[in-house]
């Protein structure tokens, strides 16, 4: 039997607001164990909340922007369970009435669109941190707890169960990922926690639309393990199903250095968390007038950008979607086309050789030594034949170590393409005089056989001939 796979995920985002959620603990990453805390956070006795209004306006941003309805009215629970890196024990999350829902965003999986909803988004706060004695919790002897991270703001954004492989969930939280960005809610670094997802799981005969049990895998924090850890679980359950078993409901852990999952615990429903109103804080009130107003500051969106380079610069579809990944890229983008440079020519540069210099030395494009000013330059001086093509990668090399501006390092450097006739003219008599199997060939019928001789010139002339030139010099006195 064929089955499909159905799958959800709910992503939780780390907002980069500069204290946490209901105190005025720094929310830094990296510091000393237990050192961001307070007798808030800690859940000590006596202690009362409030709430971080930049908190509240990062989530009614995030709302918008995946076209959620915003709540007007809303309110914070108490969500109780037991777990040592939960002091209170209990969570401040947000259950039946949360700050948005009913949204959607679209994603494009090998050339098709695609639409997934979003079921809500709501405001709570982080659980501290288990340092384990081993790589996970299942093979470790000792447990520390780190309780810096505790109520460290979160979004949790939980999508309908749409999407069905582990590559359209990998687009979905890419795209979620781009758009946290480019609102500049969270820093949405995945090594530092700041984005992670539980993943839904469930397996159903093909053609069927009732949903079968699923598995939830938690805190997978990688693109890479969230494909891996998907494609597992699918190959898994099925295995089961095809042996006659049933597929059990439980939280089940990913375990990327042996490549599979691991039963944790059987699966919590929503009434096992006996969840309450939070009386210690206020519900959330928004007024129209302040949700249209965030709705004014929200930048322009990665699917509106992405049209708008289709459309004003005549781009790929494929071209667009890579420039408009990241908010950083994007502008980086828009900077370069801003000093005149011809807009493919610069979407070529941005992907080619400068995305293979930032992944070489594994910087982002935010530090790039060649900034967009200075790449929009050099790429003018190619549209102006002042160089050619090869030698920009070697302008291009140079930039990467040299501040100073590319037609400086041009002429510095002798690399000033020459474009003088008589000086290529030269050049190309000589080179059809040495080569005369390569001429035989061209006037034998042969004529891809005049690339050998452009090579020729152009090396005579360390690549500094215009091409363009050499190829119809070449022509004419082949053919004369």
């Amino acid at each position: 039997m064929k089955y499909e796979p159905v799958i959800g995920l709910e992503i939780h985002c780390e907002l980069k607001t500069k204290t946490k959620i209901f105190c005025g603990c720094a929310t830094g990453f990296g510091a000393e164990q237990n050192t961001h805390v307070c007798p808030v956070c800690l859940g000590l006795p006596g202690v009362l909340p409030t709430v971080n209004k930049r908190v509240v306006e990062f989530a009614i941003k995030a709302g918008l922007a995946t076209n959620c309805h915003i709540n007007g009215y809303s309110k914070f629970d108490r969500k109780n369970y037991y777990y040592p890196d939960l002091p209170k024990n209990w969570q401040t999350s947000q259950y039946d009435l949360p700050i948005a829902e009913h949204g959607w965003v679209d994603i494009d999986v090998d050339g098709e669109k695609k639409r997934v909803r979003l079921t809500r988004i709501h405001m709570e706060e982080d659980a501290g941190k288990l340092v384990h004695s081993g790589t996970t919790i299942k093979d470790s002897i000792t447990s520390d707890v780190d309780y810096n991270r505790t109520g460290v703001p979160l979004l949790e954004i939980v999508s309908e169960p749409d999407m069905h492989s582990a590559e359209e969930a990998r687009v979905y939280m890419e795209k979620i990922k781009a758009i946290m960005e480019y609102i500049d809610v969270s820093n949405c670094k995945m090594e530092e926690g700041n984005l992670r997802a539980d993943v839904n799981v469930s397996l159903r005969p093909a053609g069927t639309k009732e949903l079968g049990t699923r598995t939830e895998m938690k805190n997978i924090n990688s693109f890479k393990g969230l494909v891996d850890a998907i494609d597992y679980e699918i190959d898994r359950q099925t295995d089961v199903l095809e042996d006659g078993g049933h597929v059990v409901q439980e939280t089940r852990t990913w375990d990327p250095a042996r490549g599979i999952t691991l039963s944790m615990r059987s699966k919590e429903n929503a009434h096992d968390y006996r969840y309450m109103p939070e009386p210690d804080l206020p519900p959330i009130v928004t007024s129209e007038e302040t949700i249209e107003k965030y709705r004014r500051e929200l930048p322009e969106l990665p699917d509106a950008r992405r049209a708008r380079l289709e459309k004003d610069y005549g781009l790929s579809d494929y071209d667009a979607g890579i420039l408009t990944s990241t908010r950083a890229m994007a502008e980086y983008y828009d900077a370069v086309v801003s000093t005149g440079a011809d807009p493919k020519l610069a979407a070529n540069w941005m992907m080619g050789d400068l995305a293979k210099a930032l992944n070489e030395d594994g910087i982002e494009i935010q530090k790039s030594p060649v900034d967009a000013k200075r790449l929009g330059e050099m790429i003018q001086l190619i549209s102006k034949g002042t160089i050619s093509g090869k030698i920009a990668k070697k302008v291009f090399k140079e930039m990467w170590t040299n501040p100073d501006a590319p037609e400086k390092i041009v002429k510095d450097k002798g690399l000033v393409q020459i474009t003088d006739t008589s000086a290529i003219e030269g050049v190309v008599d000589e080179v059809i005089a040495k080569n005369e199997k390569a001429v035989n060939d061209y006037k034998g019928g042969n004529k891809k056989a005049i690339g050998a001789l452009v090579g020729q010139v152009m090396k005579a002339t360390k690549g500094k001939a215009n091409p363009q030139m050499v190829n119809k010099m070449l022509a004419q006195k082949l053919n004369g």
